[in-house]
């Protein structure tokens, strides 16, 4: 468990268990003040009902008595003769030797019967209660003092309180469980995330984290995903850029060191052209010497650092441009145009430059009767413009050393081009990419930046 889970967790119950308590005591409270009312009122009923059903007992049984000596009532009567008939009630009575006695019949003790002997006979008088069943009401006086009396013994709160707490308990016990389920769901993405960002300032910058959710966690993670993919582009350019620095201070020297060596050279062949008739010689190590000075000045170029001037650049009409002044060095390609009306933030020299090194090159690739294809699109806050060539492609020792100077895979090429494009990519906010080709051949994507909003 980890530790944001242990916080959730603790502050669940803190907020929880508090409440439920205050709630508990207070339930219990309440409980105990409606119990003691109940019970007085319980208490207080039955007390009154006793009084009421001894009352109307005695008054009843006052009046029978009254009545039967007043010959009112008419007596049911069982001679001494027919003993063995009659009911056990009334042999109990004449057993007992008592003079008069009164009892309730009855299935609810709701008739009042008044036993007298005469004689060696009894004679009985009988009377209803008005629908009122002394033994009905009886048994309920007895019920509620019995339960009065488990009242006062505690058993009846102490029910009421376990059922409450336990009822409480186990509510409570499934939000926790419940809780516990979301923690660990809601801090998982978390902690891969932190566990990301560890990575990451650990300096590995191609971890990735997968997601698929879209609340703010799943935003969170694929803003960590989209970071480190630009911090490592990010890297990956500062490096090309610091040795592209490295292999500009050794072109520095080396152009420096060529041309001193170049030019004596240079005057002292035409000092002999001017003395001597060896013209056709001479003319060789001038050519010589030309070619030596076109690779100082190659040398030169890539160790410049021109100053760049970013602006808006309309893309099509640049490609438009280029392509005318390409095609008339290579009338036998065949250039086709995908390009919507677009703009890019850059240097217009540099972008210039760019797309005629990589027209050149898909020229020579493509060959005699070959196709060149320029396409652009935006997406991204980019700008991307692509050159396609129907030529045999990029082999994999190519794609690794791509970019690399002085590495070239054509005859008459220096392996300058690719990196001094890429450069002023860098240097214009963008950058220069091998992509799939769309014609069977090679194929790059220049990145430029889209124009800012206002601009």
């Amino acid at each position: 468990m980890t530790r944001l889970e242990t916080r959730l967790i603790l502050v669940f119950l803190a907020a929880t268990l508090v409440p439920v308590a205050v709630t508990v005591w207070i339930a219990a409270s309440l409980l105990d003040r409606s119990l003691d009312h109940s019970t007085r009122d319980l208490d207080a009923l039955s007390k009154s009902l006793e009084r009421t059903g001894r009352e109307l007992y005695l008054r009843a049984r006052d009046a029978l008595k009254k009545d039967a000596l007043a010959g009112r009532v008419t007596p049911l009567v069982y001679d001494a003769g027919e003993r063995d008939r009659w009911p056990e009630p009334v042999r109990d009575f004449a057993d007992t030797g008592d003079a008069e006695r009164f009892r309730l019949a009855g299935e609810d003790g709701d008739r009042l019967e008044y036993l007298v002997r005469r004689g060696a006979g009894v004679h009985v008088y009988a009377t209803g209660l008005s629908g009122v069943g002394m033994t009905r009401l009886s048994d309920q006086y007895r019920q509620a003092r019995e339960r009065l009396d488990a009242d006062r013994a505690g058993d009846l709160r102490r029910g009421f309180t376990y059922t409450w707490v336990v009822l409480a308990a186990g509510v409570w016990a499934v939000a926790f469980t419940v809780l516990v389920f979301f923690a660990r769901r809601i801090t998982r993405p978390i902690t891969q995330l932190t566990g990301g960002l560890a990575q990451l300032a650990g300096g590995d910058l191609g971890v990735r984290i997968e997601t698929t959710r879209a609340d703010e966690v799943g935003q969170a993670i694929r803003a960590f995903n989209h970071t480190a993919a630009q911090l490592q582009a990010g890297r990956e350019r500062l490096v090309y850029l610091t040795q592209l620095a490295s292999w500009q201070s050794l072109a520095r020297k080396m152009a420096h060191e060529l041309k001193n060596s170049l030019t004596p050279i240079r005057l002292t062949m035409e000092e002999i052209l001017a003395r001597h008739d060896e013209r056709e010689a001479a003319q060789i190590v001038a050519d010589e010497i030309e070619s030596l000075e076109r690779r100082v000045r190659a040398f030169s170029e890539f160790a410049a650092e021109p100053p760049v001037r970013p602006g808006s650049v309309e893309v099509r009409g640049l490609l438009m441009d280029r392509i005318a002044l390409l095609s008339s060095a290579h009338p036998e390609v065949a250039y086709e145009l995908e390009a919507p009306a677009l703009r890019a933030w850059a240097d217009e020299d540099l972008v210039k430059g760019i797309l005629t090194n990589l027209l050149e090159n898909a020229a020579e690739a493509a060959g005699p009767g070959g196709r060149i294809l320029a396409a652009a699109c935006a997406s991204d806050g980019k700008v991307g413009i692509e050159v396609h060539d129907s030529g045999p492609g990029l082999s994999e020792e190519a794609r690794r050393s791509l970019f690399q100077p002085t590495i070239s895979f054509k005859k008459r090429g220096m392996g300058l081009g690719l990196s001094i494009a890429r450069k002023s990519a860098l240097l214009s906010g963008g950058d220069i990419l091998p992509i799939a080709g769309r014609l069977g051949g090679a194929a790059f994507r220049v990145l430029l930046p889209c124009p800012p909003a206002g601009s």
